[in-house]
């Protein structure tokens, strides 16, 4: 058995690994038994029970019902400790707050939302969600939070949990939202962008650990996330997807970030509801102009869909040079699917039927020849769903090593740079 100096500072030997990949195995599902470990992990009988006990003594596995017999005694199934710790995520958007809560496994059991303009500034907006959460945890299961998970609508520096000059986040730049979240809940705290968390949250529901997608975001702004064999490749800066701030040819439209010709200039939802509404001025009719509601791009979905020829053509014109710009990235990126997500997909296969067109047309054949283009469930727990996701991975996949021997995660474990910076 390994000593306590050894769990205790996590060394990476073959003892210490075994453990890690054990409790991991039983925690996704790949082994339930104690035969079934050593079949997979091909470690004696003896060792495996050693294993399996030191995982139960430390708290992260617990015996649970027999399982089906093969012949001789049936082999008591293995369970991951779910119940031991809270996932806290928080998803910031343009115009709203959602915040949820999730146990170990990941599925979101309470949630809040409320609309709220970003643009009032980190504290003011931070006070909202931690006061959401705060009723939240009230109403779940009273155990400690192991880990918090923010998205926020815009680039992130994802080592130190940061915003980099995000385009609708005024005031933002740099603020410290990791901190305000580790002060409150004494937990480890991750800061990404809310496309990222909508691509974690396809992996999830795919169950591939392999996975190349691209997912975009169509909503007020226009995003990416990349899943590069799994992994979110997030880039250098944290800009890695912001495709919403790619120059389209010829255009002279001003973006909010401050340049002329953005992709988002011209195609985001903010775009359209001004495109919209100069049409409507001049004259245009149909749903748009009937003032049965507020132009926003949500309406805008749902009267191209129902055939208003203003909004389809408005849409048609969105998709025509999104798919343009995501044809770029499929030659780069050469992904297996492209999900589509945001406000706009509303239009259903108005937006979808132009992406497509315009993305095969422009991309390379190879690229292409098992390329699907699908929307999302657009189900409004996806990024809950997804900033779980990324705590869990963070946790037992990348951070496991430095906490496990303490029985549950702490930001001094998993952040001991904030300690050397500090």
């Amino acid at each position: 058995m390994a000593t306590e100096s050894t769990l205790r500072f996590g060394a990476q030997t073959d003892e210490v690994t075994s453990l890690l990949r054990i409790v991991n195995m039983v925690r996704s599902g790949d082994a339930a038994t104690r035969p079934a470990i050593g079949r997979v992990t091909g470690l004696g009988r003896g060792v495996v029970t050693q294993r399996v006990d030191q995982a139960i003594q430390i708290g992260f596995i617990e015996d649970a019902e027999y399982g089906p017999s093969s012949g001789g005694r049936a082999p008591r199934t293995l369970r991951f400790r779910a119940d031991r710790g809270r996932i806290v995520v928080c998803a910031l958007g343009a115009l709203h707050i959602h915040v949820g809560v999730a146990m170990l496994e990941g599925d979101i059991i309470e949630e809040k939302h409320r609309a709220w303009d970003i643009a009032r500034g980190p504290a003011e907006t931070l006070d909202a969600a931690l006061e959401m959460i705060d009723e939240l945890l009230a109403a779940t299961p009273d155990v400690p939070v192991w880990g918090v998970s923010v998205g926020i609508p815009g680039p992130v520096d994802f080592a130190t949990g940061r915003p980099v000059a995000p385009p609708i986040m005024p005031g933002w730049n740099g603020f410290d939202i990791r901190r305000r979240f580790e002060e409150r809940y004494d937990a480890p705290v991750w800061v990404d962008n809310d496309v990222n968390l909508l691509a974690l949250t396809e992996r999830s529901r795919r169950r591939d650990e392999h996975l190349d997608l691209i997912y975009c975001k169509v909503g007020s702004g226009i995003g990416a996330g990349l899943l590069s064999q799994g992994h979110i490749h997030r880039g250098a800066n944290g800009a890695a997807g912001d495709i919403g701030h790619v120059r389209v040819a010829g255009s002279t439209s001003l973006c909010r970030c401050g340049k002329t010709g953005c992709l988002e200039a011209v195609a985001g939802g903010w775009a359209l509801v001004r495109d919209a509404e100069a049409a409507v001025a001049d004259g245009a009719g149909g749903m748009l102009a009937g003032g049965a509601e507020p132009i926003t791009p949500e309406f805008i979905a749902r009267a191209a869909e129902s055939g208003d020829a203003l909004a389809i053509s408005l849409i048609q014109k969105c998709a025509r040079v999104i798919g343009e710009s995501i044809a770029a990235l499929v030659n780069m990126f050469n992904p297996e699917r492209i999900v589509i997500g945001g406000a706009v997909v509303g239009a259903g296969e108005v937006f979808l039927a132009e992406v497509r067109q315009r993305v095969y047309e422009l991309s390379l054949p190879l690229a292409t020849r098992d390329l699907s283009i699908v929307q999302s469930i657009n189900d409004r727990r996806e990024p809950l769903r997804g900033g779980a996701e990324m705590v869990r991975e963070q946790l037992f996949d990348v951070t496991f090593p430095r906490w496990f021997a303490d029985g549950r995660p702490s930001r001094e474990r998993v952040h001991p740079e904030e300690l050397v910076a500090g």
